[in-house]
């Protein structure tokens, strides 16, 4: 049989894909299972019990919600706690850089320790931090600083709290940095001053955003290590989650459900802020 009598018998190979049409994977089942499972969780620890806040928060009207968190007690707390935790916040911001940058780029005696030590505020109670900066910072302070019962005291707390977020958010992005190009800047002239502003800035700063977004949502909510140190003096030290608290024990749970929306709605105005930042940044390079 001749070559051509061969290519002319042989069978026609399958039908490929058209050029520069794009394959679409098989649809697996478990995907489905995976989603359903993953949304039914959510609803019922996340979003259920939100909408459930939400619900008997306004549900006498939004002139009862609005009566309910700008009483003078109300609106004195929620002022207090959100002035402290942008404080808070911004705090986090320099300082929680500035240790993830030495635990990364320093080789120092007890820096183990020191890693360890910034996970202390995930395991630690929150009450029992309150005791512990109580009996530190109290009127029997063993080093002479006394904040009990003050504004300081409360920022203090709050600082202990959400000193993980920022340092545990841009210690990883810090740590799979490409060393090259900041050597390959240096080599070209470049100071430090232009490395870090040009180059290793523009790749922290989404981390750092993240973990100041979870600074400050940490530290519109805390309770606990407030609590001790703050006194709960309404108009002055008492936050709103202390205050949401008494609302409770004087079963006005209408009031501490409206304050609670109020906090959970400027929750998410900031975190919506922080990822609008976000993308703005990563579309300007």
């Amino acid at each position: 049989m001749s070559t051509v009598e061969k290519t002319r018998d042989a069978p026609a190979p399958a039908p490929g894909p058209a050029p520069g049409r794009r394959v679409t994977p098989p649809a697996w089942g478990g995907t489905a299972v995976g989603v359903g499972t993953a949304t039914i969780f959510l609803s019922a620890v996340v979003l259920i019990p939100l909408a459930a806040v939400l619900w008997k928060g306004t549900s006498q009207g939004p002139a009862a919600f609005w009566d309910a968190v700008t009483t003078p007690d109300a609106w004195a707390a929620l002022k207090l706690t959100v002035i402290a935790s942008l404080v808070v916040a911004l705090i986090n911001l320099v300082m929680g850089t500035l240790i993830a940058w030495v635990l990364v780029r320093d080789r120092f005696p007890g820096r183990g320790l020191v890693d360890l030590l910034i996970d202390l505020p995930f395991a630690l109670p929150t009450i029992v931090a309150g005791l512990v900066l109580l009996a530190l910072y109290g009127s029997d302070s063993p080093v002479g600083v006394s904040l009990a019962y003050t504004r300081a005291g409360v920022v203090v707390a709050l600082l202990f709290v959400t000193l993980p977020f920022v340092v545990r958010t841009v210690q990883p992005v810090l740590m799979e940095l490409d060393r090259e190009m900041e050597q390959a800047a240096a080599s070209l002239g470049a100071g430090n001053w232009t490395i870090f502003r040009r180059i290793i800035l523009p790749n922290l700063v989404p981390a750092m955003l993240t973990g100041t977004a979870l600074a400050f949502t940490r530290a519109i909510s805390e309770f606990g290590s407030t609590v001790l140190i703050s006194g709960n003096v309404p108009f002055k030290t008492q936050v709103a989650a202390v205050h949401i608290f008494g609302q409770i024990e004087s079963d006005n749970t209408a009031a501490a459900a409206a304050t609670s929306t109020a906090l959970l709605a400027l929750s998410l105005l900031f975190l919506l802020g922080i990822d609008i930042v976000r993308r703005w940044g990563a579309r300007h390079g």
